[in-house]
Formats: structure tokens, C-alpha cells, sequence
């Protein structure tokens, strides 16, 4: 299982994560042998399973995640869908380069009740040479229903 960072000492250099391919980097980060993202262990979800254009991650949303009126808080959807979807592009980023969310959306179908174990794994459409498009959803490992769906666009940047 992944581990997160704790500062941002524990962190890859950038100069070191264009140095390998985006798969590389994200196959470190489930091997944990490279920090993953602090947001993920602050929210709890996680790096499950990571190929060539496919990521799947779990989490389980806490009290913690909780809006006023008791219902799972909207960016929490927002913050698993955006990191699977992400990651599931960077699996597809040539040595060199790196990315970044342009824009996110989110279409939240049902509400989680927090301790459900989800699933939210992330697929890949396209990876050109500026661009990444990907969609996801999020369902319930027990009942499999779909809890929210949601989709990127991604700059890929060169830097090196």
C-alpha cells in the first residue's frame, strides 16, 4: 500500500519525476517506494492498482468528510475523482513531461453514507502530445452501485 508524505522533504523532486515515464512514477507510488499525495491520507482513499492507462483507487469517507447536514461533502467525490483521473493520465506521460488538471467535472448520483468502502477506478480516452482526457466513477465495493461519475482534461507539459 502506498504511504504519503508526511512534509515536503518526503516528496520526489520534480527533476527526478521527469526523469522516468508517468508510469514509472505511478507504479513507485503503489509499490510505495515513492510518496504518495498527503491529501489522500487526509481524506481517506488510496492507490490500489495502477497500468498503462488505468488507476483504481479506495477510500472510505469519515465523519471527518461531513458537511453540516450530515451527508458526504461534494468534494470529497471531487478530490478521489480528480486524483484517479489524474493519475490514471499520468500513466500516460512520456519521460519528460509532467501534467496538470485543466478542468474537472463531477456528476454525484447517489450519496455515500460514510464507512462505505468505494471503489473509484479512472480510464484513460486520450493522451495526445499537450492533452489528456480520462472519466471515472465511483461505486460501492459492497452493492456496486455507481455513487458518482466524473471526467478531466489534462496539460501535458514538457520539461524536459
Amino acid at each position: 500500500m502506498p504511504y504519503a508524505a508526511q512534509s515536503p522533504a518526503d516528496l520526489l523532486p520534480p527533476e527526478k519525476i521527469i526523469s522516468m515515464s508517468g508510469l514509472a512514477f505511478m507504479q513507485g507510488i503503489l509499490r510505495g517506494e515513492i510518496a504518495g499525495a498527503p491529501i489522500a491520507e487526509t481524506l481517506n482513499f488510496d492507490l490500489h492498482e495502477v497500468e498503462e492507462g488505468r488507476v483504481r483507487f479506495s477510500g472510505v469517507p469519515t465523519f471527518a468528510a461531513m458537511n453540516p447536514s450530515g451527508a458526504v461533502h461534494g468534494g470529497w467525490y471531487g478530490a478521489l475523482l480528480d486524483s484517479a483521473l489524474g493519475c490514471a493520465v499520468m500513466t500516460m506521460v512520456p519521460k519528460g513531461s509532467v501534467y496538470t488538471t485543466l478542468e474537472y467535472k463531477v456528476n454525484i448520483t447517489r450519496a455515500i453514507r460514510p464507512g462505505t468502502v468505494v471503489d473509484c477506478v479512472a480510464v484513460v480516452d486520450h493522451v495526445g502530445r499537450s492533452t489528456g482526457v480520462a472519466h471515472a466513477d465511483i461505486r460501492g465495493r459492497e452493492d456496486g452501485k455507481v455513487y458518482a461519475t466524473g471526467s478531466t482534461t489534462c496539460i501535458i507539459m514538457k520539461v524536459a
